[in-house]
Formats: C-alpha cells, sequence, structure tokens
C-alpha cells in the first residue's frame, strides 16, 4: 500500500532548474547549466557539482535570488496531483539538491508535508559561495531513509519520482520509482517511466498502483464462492433432477409426526448457526399462492444463471487481461536488457575513442615538439619572412635606399637559413609520430561510428520499452476494470441467491407430509440429523473459503442453511 510519494523539485515540480535561473543574476547561467547537465547525466558527483556551481554565485543578492524564486513556474499538474494525493492520505515530500529559498515557497504553495533541501551560506545579505545542507555529500536514498524510519513505515509503501543521476538511488530502492521526462540512464532503472511534461500523468500511474493494491486484497473466500456458485450455474441437469425428486416427495401423503416434530425441533436449535453469513439480507415479497411462488423461483433461478454467466464473462476478460499484462511487462523486461546491452557497449567503445583520442592528441603535441627542436619551425619562419620582402619589392614602387635595405634584409635572412640544418633523425621521427597520429585518427572515426550505431540500437529498444509500457498499462487498467465489474455481478449474485433462499423457505414449509413407517421413522430421523449436520460443515467450509460442489450446494438448499 502507497503512504509516501517523494518528489525531486528542479523540473518535476517547477518547470525548470532553479540554479540556472539563478544563475543569470550573476551572468554566469551557461556555466552553470554546463554543470548542471554533467551532474544530470551522471557525468560529474552531485557534491563537486552543487559547490562548483554554487562558486559560481558569490556576491548574488539573497533578495533578488527570492524575486526569482517567487516566478518559478510549477510543473503543469502539480496542483492537482499533491491534492489528490493529500485526499487520499498519502503524505507527500520533496527531496532536492536545490535551495530552501526556493522549496519553502513551493511547499507553501501546495501544502507539501516535507521538504528536505540545501541552503546557501548568506554575509551581508549577500552569497557567500559556500553551500551547507543534508543533500551536499548525502544521497537522496540517506535522506529518505531517515524519513521513512521516523515515519514508520518501509521503502516498499513509497512511490519516489525523478529525473536525474541523483534520483536513482532512491528511485531504485523505492517500492515504486517513476522517471518524469528523465535522463536515459533514470529511464533505464525506474518502474516506470512518463514522458510528457504533465504530473496528471504521474498522478494516474500512482492511483493505478493504489487501485491495484485494491483489489488484490480480494479475500480468497469471495473468489472460492463464485467458483462454487459457478458450477451450480453449470450443471442444470443436476438440479432439475433435484426438482424431480422434491415433487416426488411432494407426492408422498403423510409423514411421522414425531419425525416431523424432532425435525422441527432440531431447525429450531440449529437457527443461530444458519444465519446468512456472507450474502445480503433479502426484502423479496413472496407471491399469495404458491404457485405465484413457484413461478418467482423459476423466474430467480432464471436470473441468477444470466448473471453468474455475466460474471464469469468479467472474469474470463480479466484473466486474458492479466495474462496479456502479464507477457508484456517480460516483453518490456527483455527489451530493457537489450537497451542497457547496447548501452554498455556504445560505452564500451567510447573509452576506446577517448584512449585514441589520447593517443592521437599525445603523437601531434610530440611532432610539435619536435620540430621546434629540430628548426623546421625557425626554418619556416625565415622563409616566409623572405617571401613577404620579395613581395614588397615586387609590387611596391620604393626609393632606391629603402629598397637597397630591404635587399640587405633578404640576404642576411638567406643566410641565416643556410646556416640552419634539420636533424634527419628528429625528421624521421616526426614522419613516424605522424603516421602514428593519422592511424589513431582513423581510429577515432571508425570507433565513434561504432558508438553512434550502438547508440541508435540503444534508442531503439527505449523507445520500444515505452510502446510496450503503455500496452501494459492499458492491459492493466481493463484487467482492473474487468475484476470490479466481476465484483459487482457477483454481489448482485449473491442478492439473488438470498431471494432464493427466501423463496426455498416458503416451499419447503408447504411440503406434504410423508406416510407413516414405523419401521423407517427412525432411521429417516438419524439420516436426516446426518444430513443437517454434513450441510453445516458445508456450510463451515464454505465461509473460510472452501470449494462448495453443485450437489453440497443442493444440500444447503435442502435444510435452507446460508
Amino acid at each position: 500500500m502507497i503512504k509516501l510519494v517523494v518528489f525531486d523539485l528542479d523540473n518535476v515540480i517547477i518547470d525548470g532548474e532553479a540554479i540556472d535561473e539563478i544563475g543569470k543574476l550573476a551572468n554566469v547561467e551557461d556555466d552553470i547549466a554546463a554543470i548542471t547537465e554533467k551532474a544530470m547525466q551522471g557525468e560529474i558527483d552531485f557534491e563537486t557539482s552543487i559547490k562548483d556551481r554554487v562558486q559560481l554565485l558569490e556576491g548574488t543578492s539573497i533578495e533578488d535570488i527570492e524575486k526569482v524564486a517567487d516566478d518559478l513556474p510549477l510543473m503543469p499538474g502539480a496542483c492537482k496531483t499533491i491534492k489528490c494525493l493529500k485526499d487520499k492520505d498519502v503524505d507527500v515530500a520533496i527531496i532536492s539538491g536545490s535551495f530552501d529559498v526556493v522549496a519553502d515557497k513551493v511547499k507553501d504553495k501546495l501544502g507539501v508535508d516535507t521538504v528536505y533541501t540545501n541552503s546557501f551560506t548568506v554575509e551581508d545579505g549577500k552569497l557567500t559561495g559556500e553551500v551547507t545542507g543534508p543533500l551536499v555529500s548525502g544521497t537522496k536514498l540517506d535522506v529518505l531513509k531517515d524519513h521513512v524510519e521516523k515515519a514508520g513505515i518501509t521503502l516498499d509503501e513509497v512511490v519516489a519520482v525523478g529525473d536525474g543521476a541523483n534520483d536513482i538511488s532512491m528511485i531504485e530502492s523505492a517500492g515504486c520509482g517513476i522517471a518524469f521526462n528523465a535522463k536515459d540512464s533514470v529511464k533505464e532503472i525506474a518502474d516506470v517511466v512518463v514522458e510528457e511534461k504533465d504530473l496528471c500523468k504521474v498522478l494516474c500511474e500512482i492511483l493505478d498502483q493504489l487501485t491495484t493494491d485494491d483489489a488484490e486484497t480480494e479475500t480468497v473466500e469471495e473468489e472460492v464462492a463464485q467458483e462454487a456458485e459457478a458450477e451450480e450455474e453449470a450443471e442444470p441437469e443436476v438440479v432439475e433432477e433435484a426438482a424431480e425428486e422434491e415433487a416426488a416427495e411432494e407426492a408422498e401423503p403423510e409423514v411421522v409426526e414425531e419425525a416431523a416434530e424432532e425435525e422441527k425441533a432440531e431447525a429450531e436449535e440449529a437457527k443461530p448457526k444458519k444465519s446468512n453469513k456472507g450474502l445480503p439480507e433479502s426484502n423479496f415479497v413472496l407471491a399469495d399462492t404458491m404457485e405465484g411462488v413457484r413461478k418467482q423461483k423459476d423466474e430467480k433461478e432464471a436470473e441468477i444463471s444470466k448473471v453468474a454467466d455475466e460474471r464469469e464473462e468479467f472474469n474470463k476478460i480479466a484473466k486474458e487481461q492479466r495474462k496479456i499484462r502479464d507477457e508484456l511487462n517480460a516483453s518490456l523486461k527483455e527489451n530493457l536488457n537489450k537497451a542497457i546491452e547496447y548501452r554498455n557497449e556504445r560505452n564500451e567503445i567510447n573509452k576506446q575513442v577517448e584512449e585514441a583520442k589520447k593517443a592521437r592528441n599525445e603523437a601531434n603535441n610530440k611532432i610539435k615538439s619536435l620540430e621546434w627542436s629540430s628548426g623546421k619551425r625557425n626554418k619556416i619562419k625565415i622563409e616566409n619572412e623572405i617571401k613577404k620582402i620579395d613581395k614588397i619589392i615586387e609590387t611596391r614602387v620604393l626609393d632606391i635606399k629603402k629598397e637597397n635595405q630591404l635587399v640587405k634584409n633578404a640576404n642576411d635572412l638567406r643566410k641565416q637559413l643556410m646556416e640552419i640544418h634539420e636533424d634527419e633523425s628528429v625528421k624521421n621521427e616526426a614522419q613516424e609520430l605522424k603516421k602514428l597520429s593519422e592511424e589513431e585518427h582513423e581510429k577515432v572515426i571508425a570507433l565513434s561510428e561504432q558508438a553512434q550505431a550502438a547508440h541508435e540500437e540503444m534508442l531503439t529498444y527505449f523507445r520500444k520499452t515505452d510502446d510496450i509500457r503503455t500496452a501494459a498499462d492499458e492491459a492493466h487498467k481493463k484487467f482492473i476494470e474487468a475484476r470490479k465489474n466481476a465484483s459487482a455481478k457477483h454481489e448482485e449474485f449473491k442478492a439473488i441467491l438470498s431471494d432464493i433462499h427466501v423463496i426455498n423457505k416458503k416451499l419447503g414449509s408447504n411440503k406434504p407430509k410423508k406416510r407413516k413407517n414405523d419401521n423407517k421413522s427412525s432411521g429417516g430421523s438419524n439420516k436426516n440429523r446426518e444430513e443437517k449436520q454434513r450441510a453445516e460443515e458445508i456450510f463451515e467450509k464454505f465461509k473460510n473459503g472452501g470449494k462448495v460442489s453443485t450437489e453440497e450446494i443442493l444440500l444447503l438448499q435442502k435444510y435452507n442453511i446460508g
């Protein structure tokens, strides 16, 4: 049973990332957004990310931050979702690495029970760049465990809703984890994925869980009773035989008075044990004549047969939809495992890409170093200077003095150029490194293409899981609806059965007496007592959830038990 729903704050309860909006006040929003994204993707740990981001906000006015907090929009459906959960006596909490200056305002707006967040350190109305709180170094799961322990509940009774890597610990551990507009890493471990930016979709999932909990508490006794009553309706020929026996009994002219009185006394004594437990009280009005009562019995038996058929049809639909749901859930696991395989393959290839990039860059850096040490750079530089001078001499009109100076400069540079000798061994090493750099670069390109292909496959399987999950959810809704309809028909069945008991009682009290037979009176009385005792035992078995056969139901009717 769900007793607590825990939400993340940013991009879940509010439509945006609070610290990114606050970053605009200090003109560092791009830097903060970049760090936020890395943290949400799980590329850096949350403690590092929160400290780095808050450090960038040093000197920002807390008053300005409060104004930003006031203007942050709530996620669509937030108000309705929180109100509905509260109406159903489900506690609501927010666990967020965001800040109390934002969360407290949201808490007041929505009436959230409890909020756990971090806090800015403020001096003279401005941020110091420091941050404190339970979620700086601690995880959301740590905070959630403390909360459920104080509340006296278990993690299985919790629904956790989040979107980023720092939500994974609580989503994995909660009885139901919901990924809301989440990163791929969160979707992979969540029980439910909601892509639409509307918290009412999350509410629907939670209400389905609550409905499922209620449906699963249906007692075994009632299910067994339904099966027994279905058997009763499935064998009309047996009922007809019993009716013929009853008619034959009515044809008997007399019964031993002593046996009848003894039978009556036993019936009176057994009355407290034979109340209609499990059946509703009947207000059925009997016809004035016995012929009318028999007609009423025929009508009621036809009616109960129809209701039993309808109930069984709903049970059949529920069984089919449950099978479809379970098969889809099995398929969902297979597709999810496939998606994770491709994700792991992609990540492994990306590691090889990084290694190839590193090898390529190291080769390029060595080439640059060798070029400098070998004099190649100086040679190129001098050659470029000579070309420049020659260009000026060729294209410009110069006085003779200036032209002579430029010619002299060019000749001096040519002398320097002649003095530079490239080291052959260094030159060869540079060529080898260049070859290595090109090979590693080709690896980078090839591996990147492989990583992209694996990434596309991963996305394909994640999309499949979303489609399968939607179909499974639909089958589950149909299953719940069919179960409800079957339960309603079962209540209708019991009401008609109560009316039939009233009719049987009337018909049973009007039977003609049997012919007196001194030799059989004692044996008949004993047989009646044994049958009644057996009927009482059958009824006790029925109340305790035992399966009852058609023959046993007829015996209950014969002695008007139940």
